[in-house]
């Protein structure tokens, strides 16, 4: 074929295909609309390895909705999710609520602590956005009446209720000690707990507090000791917890360590090293194996991000539970949303979510486990 020729049949080429593109609209921006959603827990700081979790969890629930598609009002809809560190501190947890208020998010996942998901909760509330959060288990959060808060897991009275009546009846504890980090998580968890196993029958000795930055708990565990407890309850998260099993062994105080979903993630087990073997610790929840969705989504997750540490689950499925009424609604709206949201029934990888009428998840279960041979292993499931 002469040049002459080659040439002319490559611009015919060109031209058919630029006319027949023009049969077709291509996809632009302006097709698209882009929902916001925050996403809040800490990312920096003692319990950032949880808070990425939460953030993975979420973030993998969007990914996957965008490979499904997405379209509401018969518009094609993006999900942006605006990950934020709150630090695990209530103050920065406000200043972070209203960053996302001024930023037009149409709901929030999060936060991670229920120390920082209550003082937050209310610039959302004020806002009228959703706030569904994957893993604030304090009672007190969905108990100030906001029709805008919402949690998909158990919360520290079912929990605190199940670790009291475990104590006393499985681990045979009479004489107990209880520890918390006057979190609002803590404190709260172990009010219940205390509440539980006195109503089964154990003793109360010992009753102290520290607090969520401390590593040192000499003075406290010595006080303790003089008690003779045969168990401690701790309230509180893994960046004490660790430690505090450590200093146990090393103090010679022999009590059994039990303590609720703050240590029952595998960082627990690296800060406590060797001492963590024996320690009892719940999870709100399924064990991950049991979960109706879990095998598959420990596939999917560990793929992307690695091993989960606990609430990775709970934050996809407050990403999918929340698109699930923004479905029903047909609208990203957060008024449309939060009307339907408390009749939205889901089956998420948790399980079947559905809410009651202060915003916490119905029937939820809590599992008990504990370490053995370096590993959390399964005890008991109390539904």
């Amino acid at each position: 074929m002469g040049f002459g020729r080659r040439n002319t049949l490559i611009l015919s080429l060109i031209l058919a295909g630029a006319l027949s593109g023009c049969g077709k609209k291509a996809e632009t921006d302006s097709d698209i609309t882009v929902i916001k959603i925050g996403s809040v827990s800490p990312l920096t700081g003692p319990q950032a390895h949880i808070g990425k979790d939460n953030e993975n969890g979420a973030r993998l629930a969007v990914d996957e909705i965008h490979a499904q598609g997405l379209t509401l009002g018969g518009k094609k809809i993006k999900l942006e999710l605006l990950g934020e560190d709150d630090q695990a501190d209530p103050k920065t947890a406000t200043i972070v609520a209203q960053k996302l208020v001024d930023q037009g998010v149409q709901a929030v996942i999060g936060h991670l602590n229920s120390g920082t998901t209550i003082p937050a909760s209310k610039y959302y509330h004020d806002a009228g956005i959703p706030q569904i959060s994957p893993s604030a288990t304090a009672i007190a959060y969905t108990a100030q009446g906001y029709k805008t808060a919402y949690r998909v897991m158990a919360n520290d009275e079912q929990q605190g209720r199940a670790l009291g009546q475990f104590a006393v009846g499985k681990m045979g504890a009479k004489r107990i000690a209880v520890v918390d980090d006057r979190t609002a998580y803590g404190q709260g968890l172990a009010d219940e707990f205390e509440k539980a196993a006195k109503a089964a029958g154990g003793t109360i000795v010992a009753r102290e507090f520290t607090n969520d930055r401390a590593t040192d708990f000499a003075a406290i565990l010595t006080s303790i000791k003089g008690k003779s407890p045969d168990l401690l309850f701790f309230g509180g998260m893994d960046p004490q917890g660790g430690p505090m099993a450590q200093q146990m062994k090393r103090l010679g105080l022999n009590a059994k360590l039990l303590g609720g979903d703050g240590l029952q993630n595998i960082n627990f087990i690296k800060l406590a090293g060797t001492d963590a073997e024996g320690v009892t610790a719940s999870s709100p929840g399924l064990p991950l194996e049991a979960m109706p969705g879990g095998p598959a989504f420990k596939t999917r997750f560990e793929a992307k991000y690695g091993a989960i540490q606990v609430y990775a689950p709970y934050a996809y499925d407050a990403v999918q539970v929340l698109v699930a009424a923004m479905k029903k609604a047909d609208s990203a709206d957060p008024a449309a949303v939060l009307a339907v949201l408390p009749q939205t029934d889901h089956q998420g990888v948790s399980g079947q979510l559905r809410f009651d009428a202060k915003g916490d998840t119905q029937g939820g279960a809590v599992t008990v486990y504990q370490v053995k041979n370096g590993a959390w292993a399964v005890l008991e499931t109390v539904k």
